[in-house]
């Protein structure tokens, strides 16, 4: 939980608004908030032997997360020094794609 709290708060800028453990299915919960205000996240964790944990499997659950940036490359350049490379990326003539991804394999779409 801490790696993925670290990645949404260090390198996608948003602030944690509250953590909780949850008892009954033996996890957690951090939500957090972009800055400003806008978009919320809520991230779950659940510890090993909790009924509810299941390894992520890309593309049978959550596809991608979109967030909005003031400028691509440089925010792109940040996310490299902190180990986050980017892993897809498509330009058309008026569009541009750019993906990285979170510690847990989610692919996060970078968009101006």
């Amino acid at each position: 939980m801490q790696e993925s709290v670290d990645f949404y708060t260090k390198v996608l800028g948003m602030k944690v608004t509250g953590s909780s453990e949850i008892p009954a299915a033996n996890g957690q919960v951090v939500n957090l908030e972009s800055e400003g205000g806008g978009a919320q996240l809520e991230l779950n964790y659940y510890h090993s032997g909790s009924r509810y944990s299941t390894p992520y499997s890309a593309g049978e659950e959550l596809d991608h997360l979109a967030f909005e940036v003031e400028e691509i490359d440089s925010f792109l350049e940040r996310a490299e020094k902190a180990g986050y490379p980017v892993v897809a990326e498509i330009k058309t003539e008026k569009s541009r794609w750019v993906y990285i991804q979170d510690p847990n394999g989610i692919w996060i779409e970078i968009v101006k």
